[in-house]
């Protein structure tokens, strides 16, 4: 039996297929292509602004520049770091995950909620507690403590996920014949999680090149910092283009090296889709020694902040600072984190549709080009805006609408990932009912499938949200004059050594973080029985 649509007597099915059927060549089909390549492009603009502005100096001054033994000892000072961050993180994150997965380690479920939390602690949050407890923790191994700390639940969490839902039918078999726990753990269990390796290690290294205000505290100089005194401090906007084009190469050879390593050792997961779960390895004599290693993890990821945090609210405010009220500070913070998290909610929907919609190679690189955003660190965004409203949008400059768009840039691709997973839940053939009905392309959208991906745009909202309420750097360099938020006014008293005056901000920048954190635990960890997935290796 075929089905035909009411304005054709056509079957349905010997139409054309769906990446050119969808919107066909009526009027408005090209509404969507049209709105999903403008978002992609103004959210990717960062990249040609930064590179239009070093092109400025020509040339020859570009490379008198890059020459300097500054640049040299920058490159030397952010790749250290880098490799011994994401190496430490990769070791940590797995180990963690493989002991709260597929071990019989008591408290497995409170672990695995504390070895996330430390994302709810913006990484200069950690560097100032660090700091103001122990001011000997500085240069690469301060750093490399305090960074390893905060970030290393980027490679736990999605492991943890692949460990959860991968099958553990050939570690089973491996082991039945005659595969001790290492040779198994290091023949099956390590390929399998070889993408969610690559993947956390790719957050960890961007992270890492674009973080200012942990590294600022800790002393120790990367490119982030350089580029933010030559803006903040000579306002040379030239040296420090040259420089985020700098950053930004680094950081698309990691992504690159990224997706050449998951080409290469990438590979479909196969979920459980029994209701058996894996049987707990059991630990036996080292289950001592594995509680106490995941203790130390936790304590010193969590404990020495939390501890840090509690320690100077007892303690009090010690500043010659004129005081601020932190719960003007908040709402403050909350409008602009929030305006920001809806424009970009919003502006997600027309491109995650129109790669839902049409798997061409133009949906893809649209859909591809804003992922690579991810790649651009705060203050090269920064940059990128400023230069556009000095520019061309003088009135603009240090106004409202430029701080949320430069939260946008920023955190677009979180909220492209939440809307894009939301609807692939959604069957296809649900918007094709709904048309071969006679029901017009924005009624569809409007009662059938943005209805359908409500969880994910509320996902959205939240993380865009919450993520943008302790952004640090780019605010230091967009906010309206006159204007804190709660990250910069934690600024402004701790480079004034004011520990005690410092705390209750960051303090409300880590509760407003913990709903997020349990969001994004919750949705990576979350029961996935009744799906399969297939994206390990993407």
């Amino acid at each position: 039996m075929t089905l035909t649509s009411p304005s054709s007597s056509a079957p349905l099915a010997t139409r054309p297929p769906r990446s050119s059927r969808l919107g066909g060549w009526r009027p408005g089909a090209a509404a969507l292509p049209l709105t999903a390549m403008v978002v992609a492009l103004l959210v990717a603009c960062p990249l040609g602004f930064v590179a239009l502005e070093a092109g400025q100096s020509g040339w020859d001054a570009t490379r008198q520049l890059l020459g300097r033994p500054m640049v040299l000892t920058l490159l030397g000072h952010t790749a250290a770091l880098t490799a011994v961050v994401t190496a430490a993180s990769l070791v940590l994150g797995f180990g963690a995950a493989w002991l709260v997965e597929r071990t019989d380690l008591p408290l497995r479920r409170t672990f695995t909620v504390l070895a996330a939390m430390p994302l709810a602690i913006p990484e200069f949050v950690h560097g100032y507690c660090w700091v103001s407890l122990m001011p000997s923790v500085q240069g690469l191994w301060g750093a490399s403590l305090v960074m390893v700390s905060s970030l290393y639940p980027l490679v736990f969490l999605p492991v943890a996920a692949v460990l959860r839902r991968s099958d553990a039918g050939a570690a089973e078999v491996a082991r039945s014949l005659g595969h001790g726990r290492l040779s198994v753990l290091w023949r099956v269990t390590l390929p399998q999680c070889r993408p969610a390796l690559a993947g956390g290690a790719l957050l960890v290294a961007l992270y890492l090149l674009g973080e200012y205000g942990a590294f600022a505290m800790l002393r120790y100089t990367t490119f982030a910092t350089a580029i933010f005194t030559e803006f903040e401090t000579a306002f040379d906007m030239t040296s420090a283009s040259v420089l985020a084009l700098v950053l930004i190469a680094l950081a698309l050879l990691i992504v690159l090296l990224q997706a050449w390593v998951v080409r290469q050792r990438g590979r479909v997961v196969r979920e459980r889709t029994s209701g058996r779960p894996a049987a707990p390895i059991p630990l036996g004599r080292t289950k001592p020694l594995a509680l106490l290693a995941m203790t130390a993890l936790v304590g010193t990821a969590v404990g020495v902040p939390v501890y840090a945090l509690g320690y100077w609210l007892v303690k009090g405010s010690s500043t010659t600072l004129p005081s601020a009220s932190i719960w003007s500070l908040t709402l403050t913070t909350l409008g602009y984190a929030l305006g920001a998290a809806a424009v970009a909610t919003a502006a997600a929907i027309p491109v995650a549709l129109y790669a839902w919609r049409r798997e061409t190679r133009l949906a893809r690189a649209v859909e591809q080009t804003v992922y690579l955003t991810r790649a651009l660190p705060g203050i090269a965004v920064a940059l990128a805006v400023v230069f556009f409203a000095i520019r061309y949008a003088q009135p603009l400059y240090q106004q409202a609408p430029l701080l949320v768009a430069g939260y946008v840039a920023l955190f677009f691709p979180l909220a492209l990932t939440a809307v894009r997973s939301s609807l692939a839940q959604v069957p296809h053939a649900v918007e094709d009912v709904a048309r071969s009905l006679g029901t017009r392309p924005l009624a569809v959208l409007a009662r059938v499938t943005v209805p359908l991906i409500l969880p994910g745009l509320g996902a959205a909202f939240a993380m865009v949200g919450l993520t943008a309420s302790t952004e640090l750097t780019a605010t230091l360099l967009l906010r309206p004059t006159g204007t804190d938020t709660l990250a910069t006014q934690f600024w402004t008293y701790t480079t004034g050594l004011a520990w005690g005056a410092a705390a209750p901000y960051a303090a409300v920048m880590t509760a407003l973080s913990v709903p997020a954190v349990l969001l994004l635990t919750r949705r990576t960890l979350g029961d996935s029985r009744t799906h399969t997935t297939r994206e390990a290796g993407r």
